[in-house]
């Protein structure tokens, strides 16, 4: 992990940004429809946030595709499959993200998608390989996988080799093969490196780990992203799973249903999703009713720092 070190001049130069990027974020975009699961209650909108270099509204909690999908066709597994995306969409989510390391994953989603499609689906992969030409020949086998002809966002795995997948992802922009270019990392270890890298190139996203119980990204990567106009997608929003796991069996916190949470889950996803530089998160998950559960989270409104500043200590403990 890298030492966490503060950064008052950077702070101090992004907190005017933040308050009004965090002002235009409760002020909201359109609003696709979100389909509440809970009977006898109203039904909801899930928060949209927008893409700053492309402007258009991101619905706030996607699906991550890592080990829930690296299904094989006629297995139970896979079976539940098309429930999750079903109230992914239900839900007014759009954003499924894979890669070429998740083993069958993307092959299973391009399947899903071309037997049974009703929104159209903000699709996110990634390049996982050294060298100019391995990584060209991955990502046209990403396209087949997925069986579309344009990738709405391709990201540099892990940053491996990201100079030379850059400039190749840089020409597939302009010919309109992808529509937006990023990094990612799940690791505070190598933020350094990730910071480098926005300071150094235009990107559209990055997708960084953030939890209630890793926050190391809000001390510089959080607010460099604001400032250089970059969408960021959080993955791991439930520390790995670990801390939802030991949060599993604990009674909810009578504030839980003030802020809109009926779980634990949701409660995790409200925390990261309170960040203003946060435009999505992608917990992943097999199974349409965790997919639900999650995508309420989006739903409503985000408790401000100060809330969570009074109430993250004893939920952590």
């Amino acid at each position: 992990m890298t030492p966490r070190t503060n950064a008052p001049q950077l702070l101090a130069l992004t907190r005017a940004r933040l308050l009004r990027l965090g002002a235009a974020l409760c002020a909201g975009a359109a609003l696709p429809s979100f389909a509440q699961q809970q009977p006898g209650r109203p039904a909801m909108q899930m928060t949209t946030r927008p893409i700053p270099s492309t402007k258009e509204a991101l619905p706030v909690v996607g699906c991550g595709t890592w080990i829930g999908f690296d299904q094989r066709p006629g297995t139970d597994e896979y079976k539940r499959l098309p429930g999750v995306l079903e109230a992914l969409f239900a839900a007014g989510g759009t954003l499924i993200d894979s890669s070429p390391m998740y083993g069958r994953s993307e092959e299973t989603t391009g399947e899903l998608l071309a037997t049974k499609q009703r929104t159209k689906p903000f699709l996110a992969t990634k390049v996982w390989t050294s060298g100019r030409e391995a990584g060209i020949a991955q990502m046209e086998q990403s396209f087949a996988r997925l069986r579309t002809k344009q990738i709405d966002l391709m990201q540099v795995h892990n940053l491996v080799d990201w100079r030379i997948h850059l400039a190749t992802l840089r020409g597939w922009k302009e010919q309109g093969r992808v529509r937006c270019i990023g990094i990612t990392h799940y690791t505070a270890s190598a933020y350094g490196e990730v910071e480098a890298v926005l300071r150094a190139e235009k990107l559209d996203f990055v997708q960084i780990n953030y939890s209630l119980d890793a926050r190391e990204a809000e001390e510089r990567l959080l607010p460099l992203a604001a400032e250089r106009g970059v969408a960021v997608i959080v993955n791991m929003p439930f520390g790995g799973g670990g801390l939802l796991r030991r949060l599993r069996d604990k009674p909810l916190p009578a504030w839980a249903g003030e802020i809109g949470c009926t779980s634990w889950a949701q409660v995790l996803l409200k925390f990261v999703l309170s960040h203003p530089a946060v435009t999505c998160t992608i917990p992943g998950t097999s199974r349409a009713e965790h997919m639900a559960d999650n995508a309420a989270a989006g739903a409503g409104s985000f408790p401000d720092a100060a809330f969570w500043r009074r109430e993250a200590a004893a939920i952590r403990t």
